[in-house]
């Protein structure tokens, strides 16, 4: 999921990338 956050948003931070990191 990290890779399609980071694909998506070239920001980098994505709200499925923040729900992973909450997630861990």
């Amino acid at each position: 999921m990290r890779f399609v956050g980071r694909a998506r948003g070239p920001a980098g931070f994505t709200l499925v990338e923040l729900l992973v990191v909450i997630a861990i």
